[in-house]
């Protein structure tokens, strides 16, 4: 078998035929994600918080074992059933590296990944491999698991000269494997300047192709792989590299600024927005992966009567987006396969031991709004409205829009620090508690729920998903 390319606009196997490749990323669980597994805060605040409550020891085996149950054969199989031919899987640096040991390779680092690119591979999955979480955060978010809202990899250069090491333990690591069909070095990141963003790329390209030749490179555009303003002509340094845009709608979430009803208005805003974040690829006759999108979805427990209502409103947002992909024949990613049940393929049921021993505090944070993606912050946004109005009295307009503006409002900013960060830190060592006098069998349990018997499916989804991809497989 040989490695996937990039040629012009198109990935192609060794004989230039084209392959679209469409799938999900399996996020949540090498780099864990506050709603996607239910805990507040970022990742390493939480692994901190258990080892307090129960011991080093009994933190390792929940979280070794979260991560064995979370992706295994069946989930492979299933994924394959539904005619999906790639995985992107997200993976935290710490995985490999410590930061108080940097640049010290974890060798047991690979033991879960290279489970999963295997298991993949034996049914015909390609992967691609994304680093989700850097040193100091590349981004301003949660999944940066860095805890705040500063992106201080553009500000260290440390930070970058570890993940530049990092690639290429991993190209070594990897450089043989076809099955990977490329490597995605820098999930969603956030430069102020642009140009930063620009000369690390250059780095990593050349580190990474020092050791392997042969893998396709997939680049995201800066603020949130939405802008590829500032590339200018340097992809004619980057050979065999696709471009990588995450077509989120605002249609698909609680934030929604109107019902969605695929009218002409609103399907052209749609496709505006999307033909927008790809401008600078089609300009220069390059190619485009859609590393993230997708809506997130109502839960019964939260919005009642109205789930199934909202929730056929979102399916209809993410065809209409589909719809859009097919006619540029697109490779994509859909977020994603697995979680507890806000926007995943297939999610834990509510009747583990997990979803039972959380269910109160599940509810508390969802009323507080501690969770960016999606939030509804109805329950408290009588709380935060008083600052938000204070900064608009206060701060002159063209002072308000920082960045990440456009993408972060004034509300949104707001919310991140005061709702995401602060809130979010007071409730990690209670999220923790919840484990105290548990015994090493009841944290397998626990962990257990997220093993594919413990899931259920959600089939429209999942359906809509095999329909179009068997659509451009038969249009090949």
């Amino acid at each position: 078998m040989a490695y996937l390319k990039v040629a012009g606009t198109k990935i192609v196997d060794k004989d230039g035929k084209e392959v679209i490749l469409r799938g999900a990323g399996l996020g949540g669980w090498m780099n864990m994600e506050n709603f996607i597994s239910g805990y507040p805060g970022c990742e390493f605040q939480i692994r901190a918080a258990l080892a307090e409550v129960v011991g080093e020891e009994k933190r390792d085996l929940f979280f070794d074992k979260f991560l064995e149950y979370f992706f295994q054969d069946e989930d492979a199989a299933f994924f394959k059933s539904l005619g999906l031919n790639c995985i992107r899987i997200a993976f935290n640096y710490r995985h490999f590296e410590d930061d108080m040991n940097p640049r010290v390779l974890k060798p047991e680092g690979f033991k879960h990944l290279d489970r999963v690119i295997d298991l993949c591979a034996k049914h015909g999955i390609y992967t691609i491999l994304d680093l989700h979480t850097a040193p100091g955060g590349q981004n301003t978010d949660w999944h940066a698991d860095a805890g705040t809202h500063i992106a201080n990899f553009w500000i260290h250069k440390d930070f970058q000269d570890r993940v530049v090491w990092l690639w290429q333990e991993l190209a070594k690591h990897y450089k043989d494997n076809t099955w990977i069909a490329g490597y995605n070095p820098l999930n969603e990141p956030t430069d102020p300047y642009h140009t930063r963003l620009i000369a690390f790329y250059d780095r990593i390209y050349n580190a990474v192709r020092e050791i392997d030749p042969h893998h396709a490179l997939f680049l995201d555009g800066n603020t949130f792989a939405s802008d590829f303003s500032h590339f200018g002509e340097c992809y004619k340094n980057w050979h065999n590299t696709a471009y990588s845009i995450h077509d989120y709608s605002l249609f698909g979430f609680p934030a929604s600024p109107e019902k969605y009803e695929s009218s002409a208005v609103q399907l052209t805003r749609l496709r505006r927005s999307y033909e927008k974040k790809r401008e600078w690829m089609d300009a220069h006759g390059l190619a485009v992966w859609n590393g993230e999108f997708g809506p997130v979805y109502a839960r019964k427990e939260y919005e009642g009567e109205a789930t199934d209502a909202i929730n056929a409103e979102r399916v209809k947002v993410l065809k209409d987006q589909l719809d859009i992909y097919n006619k540029d024949r697109l490779s994509w990613s859909i977020w994603l396969y697995k979680d507890i049940g806000f926007q995943g393929m297939v999610h834990v049921s509510r009747e583990t031991p997990y979803m039972t021993l959380f269910k109160d505090f599940l509810a508390k944070k969802h009323r507080l709004a501690t969770d960016a993606w999606g939030a509804d912050e109805t329950h408290v946004r009588h709380v935060y409205q008083p600052l938000i109005d204070l900064i608009r009295q206060e701060v002159k307009p063209e002072h308000q829009n920082l960045y990440p503006g456009p993408v972060w409002k004034l509300n949104d900013r707001v919310g991140r620090l005061a709702r995401n960060i602060l809130v979010s830190e007071f409730l990690v060592q209670e999220w923790a508690e919840h484990f105290r006098g548990k015994s090493e069998a009841e944290i397998d349990e626990i962990a257990r729920s997220f093993a594919f018997e413990n899931c259920l499916h959600r089939d429209g989804l999942n359906k809509i998903l095999t329909d179009n991809a068997s659509l451009v497989a038969q249009s090949a």
